[in-house]
């Protein structure tokens, strides 16, 4: 077998061809099948693949520029050497011609939105005698202030009608002049009109001078006006009788049909009376005794105004001076849902506006009130930052701030407390200091210098992790930690010894420490299974505290023993605040995300005594007891603070649980 060699270029009926052909006449060859033998397959076979000549179907030439132009015979002749060039190179191996096909990237539309164009065709005749009104409207002096009144039209025509016309075209405005309410364009109408009401004020600003006090007026003014519209809910808030008006109609106020109810109620009741006493009075006595009026809790006013909404209440803090001023702070728990803070001091004698603003660009998590300078207002923030503002001033400015500390938090405040402890010496007195808590890990002391600076009191270490070892199994490698600290998020101190306090942190455990020990803790109490949110040491029972979590629960605790002597759960919500009554060592109170309790120990230890539930799209965030009344205020989430008056709870005589 001889070898063959594939030509694509071999023409029909060389050799090889085994059918005949003919120009015209093509037909499909026939294959043949050869036998290999054994030797024919190990033989070498050589195959040569050639390539054809390209044929050019269609060829267009680029044209970018038009024949006529200037340019046209340059253009020409510089593509006639780039031509010469490739003809020259083309015998060279490293020169290819290839045609390139680019890809052009996708068309993209740009539409443009706007609102409609409304338009609209107006007419107007205008005739000579307008032109002349128009051009001596300035000459006109109006008789009258009226605005708009028949007879200063007439008087402002009779006016124009009695100047001297001297032109032709003047002669043929006179009598036309004199109708002029009818025929005077409305151009020149309003340019009297304007220079009326020009004139009119400027009388009125010489007329009425603005004295140097009218904002003091106004002020006092504003409480007197809020002390008349909330003088029942203030009165209620005070405990004091409410004052009825004698001058408002009983069909307006329905003071008198209240009136005869009453009444009708007082007879009624002597008729009881006296119907009782022909009975059995022992047992109805006995009944009357054990009937006990029902607890309430009644809504007297809130502290909210077009600033606050849209802010959640942190916390809220009493002057120490001032038991009418409240501060509160505003700003987000949740780091999703940031935005620019705000504290403001609210007046009982304007329920309606803060007194004092002070704007902050982070959210409020903290506040107090200085008791040596009572016009000091300590602010905690969510960047860590602490800010003294002085709320004698009516700006916002802020007096000191931890900007420029070495030594400041690097995680949000979540507690801050000015406390007042001993200095130690002999008749040193009381020394103030201002504390607060951070996520950071660390409880600190700020210095009120030159600038604002702080020390570290207490490293709130994490807990070892008590895990135990399975037989059978290796004892795996603890993971490095992050940090070594534990993220603080409350501090009490003691009522009595202010040397100790106690320190809620986010992993359930609540540490007795001391401020003169800050490498160690005295105690640990663990019975929390999620953050500790508060801690609050009973005031009038000072070995007893409260704490509440994130686990739904309230704990009391004895502070000689680390297991819970009580755990209140009622409700299947985080408890953000719990805090004692001044009043009575048995009762407390505190919030969820959905509701607010009243807790008396002396009547049950199951559920509480009173109760009152949010609004669906409102959460509860902070609870506070009024100092000289018998009053709860309750913070939101839509910055809102309500002040609620309690009703048929009375104090024990006994101060110990």
């Amino acid at each position: 077998m001889t070898e063959s060699v594939l030509d694509e270029t071999a023409e029909p009926g060389s050799r090889g061809d085994t059918t005949l052909s003919f120009p015209d006449v093509q037909v499909r060859q026939e294959e043949i099948k050869e036998e290999l033998t054994e030797a024919d397959l190990d033989r070498r076979v050589d195959i040569y693949l050639t390539e054809t000549e390209t044929i050019w179907i269609l060829n267009l030439p680029a044209v970018v520029m038009s024949t006529e132009s200037e340019d046209a015979d340059r253009v020409l002749q510089r593509n006639k050497v780039y031509t010469d060039m490739c003809n020259r190179k083309a015998d060279d191996d490293r020169f290819v011609a290839k045609s390139m096909q680019t890809i052009n990237g996708a068309t993209k539309n740009k539409e443009v939105q706007c609102d409609r164009i409304i338009m609209e065709d107006k007419g107007e005749m205008v005739t000579s005698w307008d032109f002349y009104d128009t051009f001596n409207a300035s000459e006109i002096e109006p008789m009258f202030k009226t605005e708009g009144s028949t007879d200063n039209k007439t008087e402002k025509a009779t006016e124009t009608s009695s100047k001297p016309h001297t032109t032709k075209e003047q002669d043929q405005t006179t009598p036309v002049s004199s109708n002029k309410g009818s025929t005077t364009s409305v151009t020149s109408e309003s340019a009297v009109v304007a220079k009326n009401q020009e004139e009119e004020e400027k009388c009125q600003s010489e007329a009425l001078p603005i004295p140097e006090n009218l904002q003091e007026g106004l002020f006092f003014m504003e409480r007197i006006l809020m002390e008349n519209i909330f003088q029942p809910k203030l009165a209620a808030y005070r405990q004091f009788p409410i004052l009825l008006d004698p001058d408002v109609t009983p069909d307006s106020s329905g003071t008198e049909g209240d009136k005869k109810e009453a009444e009708q109620d007082k007879l009624d009741r002597q008729e009881d009376e006296q119907k009782e006493a022909f009975t059995d009075p022992p047992i109805l006595s006995a009944l009357k005794e054990e009937t006990a009026p029902i607890p309430t809790l009644e809504r007297l006013w809130s502290y909210t105004c077009g600033l606050t909404n849209g802010h959640s209440v942190s916390s809220m803090a009493w002057s120490k001076v001032n038991p009418d001023l409240l501060a509160v702070g505003y700003g987000a728990f949740d780091f999703k849902g940031q935005k620019k803070g705000l504290a403001c001091c609210w007046s009982l004698k304007n329920p309606m506006w803060p007194e004092r603003v002070f704007q902050c660009e982070y959210g409020v998590t903290a506040l107090d009130f200085s008791m040596a300078s009572p016009n000091l207002l300590a602010v905690g923030m969510y960047n860590g930052s602490v800010a003294i503002y002085d709320v004698q001033n009516w700006n916002d400015t802020v007096l000191l701030d931890s900007s420029e500390s070495p030594n400041k938090h690097t995680g949000p405040v979540w507690q801050l407390r000015w406390v007042e402890q001993d200095r130690g010496e002999a008749g040193g007195g009381k020394r103030e200091r201002l504390l607060c808590i951070s996520a950071d890990g660390r409880i600190t002391e700020w210095y009120i210098q030159k600038r604002l600076d702080c020390t570290d009191l207490m490293k709130i270490k994490r807990k070892e992790s008590e895990k135990k070892r399975l037989p059978g199994k290796k004892e795996r490698k603890s993971k490095a930690l992050i940090s070594r600290q534990a993220a603080g998020m409350c501090f009490d101190f003691h009522p009595k010894d202010t040397n100790f306090y106690l320190a809620g942190t986010e992993e359930g455990c609540i540490h007795q420490c001391s401020c003169s020990s800050n490498g160690q803790f005295l105690k640990t109490y663990r019975g929390h299974k999620g953050p500790v949110y508060k801690v609050a040491w009973n005031p009038l029972s000072t070995d007893m505290f409260l704490s509440c979590s994130a686990d739904w629960s309230i704990i009391l605790w004895h502070q000689d023993s680390q297991t819970p002597v009580l755990t209140f759960s009622s409700a299947s919500a985080f408890v953000h605040d719990v805090m004692w009554s001044p009043k009575s060592a048995f009762m407390f109170a505190a919030v969820n995300e959905s509701r607010v309790e009243i807790w008396d120990l002396r009547v049950s230890i199951l559920e509480p005594v009173l109760s009152r539930f949010a609004n669906p799209t409102v959460k509860f965030t902070s609870v506070l007891f009024a100092k000289n009344t018998d009053c709860l205020l309750v913070g939101d989430s839509q910055g809102e603070v309500g002040v609620f008056l309690l009703q048929n709870l009375a104090a024990p005589n006994s101060s110990k649980v």
